[in-house]
Order: C-alpha cells, then sequence, then structure tokens
C-alpha cells in the first residue's frame, strides 16, 4: 500500500507540473459541450432531450484523449522499466497509475458535468443520477484505457491504436451511463442501469490491471 501510494502521489504530482496537459481534457469536454447548442440550437427542449448522451459522448472522448500519456512518458524516458524492476508486482504501479489518471482525468469530469448539465438544460431530476453514473462509469474508462495504452507502447501513432482498441469496449459504459440518465428523466428506475455500471466496474477493477500489466512487461522485453 506504500508503494501504491507512493506512485499515486508521484503521477498526480507530475500531472500538477505539466499543468496544460491536466487541464486539456475538462478543457476538450467543455468547448465541445458548449458547442452543442449553437449547432442544433438554443430549444431547451431538444437541448435537454440529447443532453445525457451528449454528456456521456464528449466525456468518452475527453478521457480518451489523455490515455496516451498513461505509460508513455515513464516508457520513453526509462522509469517504466525501473518500476518495473521494484520488489512490489507490476500491477501495484499499473494499478497507481490508472488510480491517478482517474483522480486527473475522470474527476474533473465528474465535477464538469453537472455544471454543464446546467448548459444544456438538463432537469433537476437527472442531476443526482447523472453524477452517479459518472462516478460509476469514469473509473471504468480509465481501466478499460489503461489496457488500450499499454498495447500500443512502442507502436507508431499510438493514440489512433488505443482508440480503434478501446472505443468499441466504451460502448456498454456508453449506453448503460446515458440510459441511467435518460430512465431518470422520464421518471422510471435508473437502478438497473447504475447497477450495470456497478457490475462493469467490479469486473474491470481486477481484470483490466492484470491485462494492462501484462501488456506493459511485453512491450518492455
Amino acid at each position: 500500500m506504500s508503494a501504491f501510494a507512493a506512485l499515486v502521489g508521484r503521477d498526480l504530482r507530475l500531472a500538477l507540473r505539466q499543468g496544460v496537459d491536466a487541464a486539456m481534457t475538462v478543457l476538450f469536454f467543455v468547448v465541445a459541450v458548449a458547442l452543442f447548442p449553437f449547432g442544433v440550437g438554443a430549444d431547451a427542449e431538444i437541448l435537454a432531450r440529447i443532453a445525457p448522451g451528449v454528456l456521456w459522448v464528449m466525456a468518452l472522448l475527453a478521457a480518451l484523449l489523455s490515455l496516451d500519456r498513461l505509460f508513455l512518458a515513464d516508457y520513453e524516458d526509462g522509469a517504466l522499466e525501473l518500476i518495473a524492476l521494484a520488489p512490489a508486482p507490476l500491477i501495484v504501479p499499473v494499478l497507481a497509475k490508472i488510480a491517478a489518471h482517474w483522480l486527473v482525468t475522470g474527476l474533473p469530469l465528474v465535477i464538469a458535468a453537472p455544471i454543464l448539465a446546467v448548459l444544456l438544460h438538463l432537469p433537476a431530476e437527472g442531476f443526482a443520477t447523472l453524477v452517479l453514473t459518472m462516478l460509476l462509469g469514469t473509473p471504468v474508462l480509465s481501466l478499460i484505457g489503461a489496457v488500450g495504452a499499454a498495447l500500443a507502447l512502442g507502436a507508431r501513432r499510438g493514440g489512433v491504436l488505443v482508440a480503434l482498441l478501446v472505443l468499441p469496449l466504451y460502448i456498454p459504459v456508453l449506453i448503460f451511463g446515458a440510459a441511467g440518465v435518460e430512465a431518470a428523466l422520464l421518471g422510471q428506475a435508473a437502478k438497473p442501469n447504475l447497477l450495470m455500471l456497478g457490475a462493469l466496474l467490479a469486473a474491470a477493477l481486477p481484470l483490466c490491471p492484470w491485462a494492462a500489466s501484462a501488456a506493459v512487461r511485453q512491450a518492455l522485453e
């Protein structure tokens, strides 16, 4: 646990030093969502109808933007090799990097989503469900994305490869996240969608770090 906490702290400090890169994800999320009223019009009813899907698609794409730097910087400067040689199993630093990625990328998206929902005239009934779906779904995006980022290590045009690898796997998160908010807006039970997101998180939490660590070890060899 001490090694895990130290690695999370290290990645957070590095992210804070690279302030522009860390803020790029949230800036993209804000700007992309803010463009929709200009494209589809200012009709509050139309914006409210598309708000759950817009927020979730933009959050997914924003998370995708940051995946290429998850392992790449440490891979290029040799730090990843030193981390792999540490006494702790490789899955520990991989999980620490995923946790730091979510704190830098996923958590700001969760915080920004309700603010942007106001811009899209999302009814108040959907705010709590939106935050809950984001809290359950964005960690899954980081976990799945880590597998894609690890598989693309050392590859040319790795960013494009990561997108091709992870976008199909993001679809269930997108479906259940948006459907949960829509159910809340229609007065229906959002619990089934929240449970499905929880199940995806429960499955990804043990499997994705293991797969990512195996891919990292393969890239280092």
